[in-house]
C-alpha cells in the first residue's frame, strides 16, 4: 500500500465525509419514504448479476458498520481521489453501475481497452455475454480437466513460456506421449531436436528414416553435436512407438512449429521449464489432448490457471486438495464472487453453516436475511437459544417459529454454532448486507446452502478464512478454465460455431473474463448506463489499469456503496 503524509487537516476533512456517510444512512432508514433512500451503508454491493440502483428498506442499514467510511480513509483512496483520471470516473453515473461488482469491474481493469472497445457496440457486447453465458453453462468439471488445471496452477514457471507460444504448447499437448518419453528419458536428444526442430520436420511419415539416422547420428549434422543420445534414443522401442504415433505426429508439429520450439530451447533454463512441461503433460495426456483441440483456448485456460494458483498460493492454499475443491464446484463459487466477505465467513466457520445448510435450510435462510438482528447472539449464545425455543416471540425469528423450534432441539447443530463464543452469529453480523443479498432470492440462497455444505464437507476450504477475495477469484479463475475446456471439447466434436471461434480471435481476455462470470457480465450487457461508461472513459481506465492503488481500490466492495453514496464526490471536492 502507498503511504503518503496528511496533514491533521486533511485528515479531518476526510473523518468528516467518513462520519458523513453513517450520518446520511441512519437519516436514510428513518425518513427513507421521503426523501429519495440513499442504499446501504455497509459498504456491499449488489450480488453478481445484478446491476440496479438499490433502495433502502428497512433493514438495510446497520448501525455501527463503519466499512465505507473507513475505506474513505485509507491511504489507498487518498491518492486515488487526486487523480485526474479517477476522477473523470467518478464523476460519471454510470460509473457506479459499472463498478458495483468488484469482479466485474476488477475484470475491466485488467483488459480496459478491450472491453472498452466492445462497449461501443451495445449489441456486441451482448452477444459476446450470450456466448460466455452458453459456454459457462456447458462447462460441466471433471477430474481429467482437473488434473490438468492443477498441473499448470502449481508449475506456472514451467508452463508460462509455453502459454505465449500456443502453437507449440498445442503441438505439445496433442502428442504428449511422445514428447513425454524424450523429455523423461532422452532430453538431450530432445533439446537437440527442439533447437532444430526444421530439420526434423522431415522424419513426419518415416520413422524408419529416423532410425537409421539415429543409429548412425555422426553423420547427420542435426544430431552429430550429441550423437551418444540419439544411440540411445534409437535402442528405445517404447519412445520409438511413441514418436510413430498417428503417422510420426510429433515430428510434423516440430517441423510446423520450428520457430517457436527453438525459442523454447534457446536457454538451459528454458528448456527445462519445457522439459518439465512436456513430462507433466504426458502423465495427463487425456486432458491436455482435450484442450489442444483449440490453441488459443488453451493458452488462455493456462492463464485461467496461473490465475488460480497465484490466488491459493495467496491463501496458503497450492495443492491438489484445493484446486479441486474449487474447481469442481466453481460455478456455486462464482456466483458468490460478489460477496467475498460473506465467502470467507462460510469459510472460517464451515461446521456451523453446514449444520444450518444441511439440516435447517428455512432456520439458515431466516438468518441470513436478518444477519444483523443474529450478530447480537455472538457471544451470547444462551439467549439464541432461548430465543429459538420461543422463536414466536422473536421478530427476526416468527417468519418461520417451526424451524427455529427444530433448530433448538438439534443439539449436533448447536454445539456448531456455539462453536468459538459463536463465532458464526458474529460473522453474520459483521456481513449483515452480503447475506442478506445472497439470501434474497430462492435461486440466490440455493447457491449461499450449497456452498456451506460444499465448505462443510471439505476441510480444503478451511484456508480461506481469512481470505475471501482469494476463493471468490480462484472460483472465477476456475469457471473461467471450465469454459475454456467446454470450448476446446466442442472444437474436438466439430461443433464449435465460427461465431464463438471468432470471439476467442478478436477478443480473447474479455470473452475468457466473460466465461468465467457469465451471469454478471450478463447483466452488465442490460445496463446501458454502464456500458455508455465504459465505453467513454477507456483512456481512463486504460491509464489506471498498471495503478495498483485503482486495483485495490475497486476490488474493494466497499467502494460501490461509497459510489452510490456520492461521498466519493464529496471527498473529491474537499482534497481540492
Amino acid at each position: 500500500m502507498t503511504t503518503i503524509n496528511s496533514t491533521q487537516s486533511s485528515n479531518k476533512k476526510y473523518l468528516i465525509t467518513g462520519a458523513a456517510v453513517i450520518a446520511v444512512a441512519v437519516a436514510a432508514y428513518g425518513l427513507g419514504r421521503v426523501y429519495p433512500p440513499l442504499g446501504p451503508v455497509e459498504g456491499t454491493i449488489a450480488p453478481a448479476g445484478r446491476y440496479v440502483s438499490p433502495q433502502v428498506g428497512e433493514g438495510d442499514v446497520a448501525l455501527g458498520d463503519t466499512s465505507v467510511a473507513e475505506l474513505m480513509q485509507t491511504d489507498v483512496f487518498r491518492v486515488m481521489v487526486k487523480d485526474a483520471n479517477f476522477r473523470q470516473l467518478v464523476n460519471d453515473p454510470g460509473f457506479a453501475a459499472l463498478a458495483s461488482d468488484p469482479s466485474v469491474i476488477s475484470a475491466i481493469a485488467a483488459n480496459p481497452a478491450q472491453f472498452a472497445a466492445l462497449a461501443k457496440d451495445a449489441s456486441a457486447f451482448r452477444s459476446l455475454a450470450q456466448q460466455a453465458a452458453d459456454l459457462s453453462a456447458a462447462s460441466k468439471s471433471n477430474l481429467a480437466d482437473v488434473s490438468a488445471l492443477s498441473v499448470m496452477a502449481q508449475n506456472s514457471a514451467a508452463f508460462s513460456k509455453l502459454a505465449d507460444n500456443d502453437a507449440a504448447f498445442a503441438a505439445l499437448a496433442g502428442n504428449s506421449k511422445a514428447f513425454a518419453a524424450l523429455a523423461a528419458n532422452h532430453p538431450s536428444a530432445f533439446a537437440k531436436m527442439a533447437q532444430n526442430a526444421a530439420e526434423f520436420g522431415k522424419y513426419a511419415n518415416n520413422l524408419a528414416a529416423f532410425k537409421v539416422d539415429a543409429a548412425n547420428a555422426g553423420k547427420v549434422p542435426a544430431m552429430a553435436g550429441d550423437a551418444a543420445a540419439f544411440a540411445k534414443l534409437a535402442d528405445d522401442s517404447a519412445a520409438l512407438s511413441a514418436l510413430s504415433a498417428n503417422d510420426g505426429a510429433a515430428f510434423k508439429a516440430l517441423g510446423a512449429n520450428a520457430s517457436q520450439f527453438r525459442q523454447l530451447a534457446s536457454s538451459d533454463a528454458s528448456f527445462r521449464n519445457l522439459q518439465l512441461a512436456a513430462e507433466l503433460m504426458g502423465k495427463n495426456a487425456s486432458a491436455f489432448r482435450s484442450l489442444a483441440a483449440n490453441d488459443s483456448a488453451l493458452s488462455a485456460a493456462a492463464d485461467a490457471a496461473f490465475g488460480l494458483g497465484s490466488r491459493l498460493n495467496a491463501a496458503g492454499a497450492l495443492n491438489d486438495a484445493a484446486i479441486s475443491a474449487v474447481a469442481l464446484n466453481a460455478k456455486t463459487l462464482s456466483s458468490l464472487a460478489g460477496s467475498s466477505s460473506a465467502l470467507a465467513a462460510l469459510a472460517g466457520n464451515s461446521k456451523a453453516f453446514s449444520a444450518l445448510a444441511a439440516n435447517h435450510p428455512s432456520a439458515f435462510a431466516k438468518m441470513a436475511q436478518n444477519a444483523a438482528e443474529f450478530g447480537k447472539y455472538a457471544n451470547n449464545f444462551a439467549a439464541f437459544k432461548v430465543d429459538a425455543a420461543n422463536a414466536g416471540k422473536v421478530p427476526a425469528m416468527a417468519g418461520d417459529a417451526a424451524a427455529f423450534a427444530r433448530l433448538a432441539d438439534d443439539s449436533a447443530a448447536l454445539s456448531a454454532l456455539s462453536a468459538n463464543d459463536g463465532a458464526a452469529f458474529k460473522a453474520l453480523g459483521a456481513n449483515a448486507s452480503q447475506f442478506r443479498q445472497l439470501a434474497s432470492s430462492d435461486a440466490s440462497f440455493r447457491n449461499l446452502q450449497v456452498a456451506a455444505e460444499l465448505m462443510g464437507k471439505n476441510p480444503a476450504f478451511s484456508s480461506f478464512g481469512k481470505n475471501g477475495s482469494a476463493l471468490a477469484d480462484a472460483a472465477l479463475s476456475a469457471s473461467k478454465f471450465n469454459s475454456l475446456a467446454a470450448l476446446s471439447a466442442l472444437q474436438g466434436q466439430g461443433k464449435l460455431s465460427a461465431s464463438m471461434q471468432s470471439a476467442l480471435d478478436q477478443h480473447g481476455a474479455a470473452f475468457s473474463s466473460m466465461m468465467g462470470n457469465s451471469k454478471a457480465f450478463s447483466a452488465l450487457a442490460g445496463n446501458q448506463a454502464a456500458l455508455s461508461a465504459l465505453a467513454k472513459h477507456g483512456p481512463a481506465l486504460s491509464a489506471l489499469s498498471g495503478n495498483s492503488n485503482f486495483r485495490a481500490l475497486v476490488g474493494n466492495p466497499a467502494f460501490g456503496a461509497a459510489l452510490r453514496f456520492g461521498n466519493v464526490n464529496a471527498a473529491i471536492a474537499q482534497a481540492e
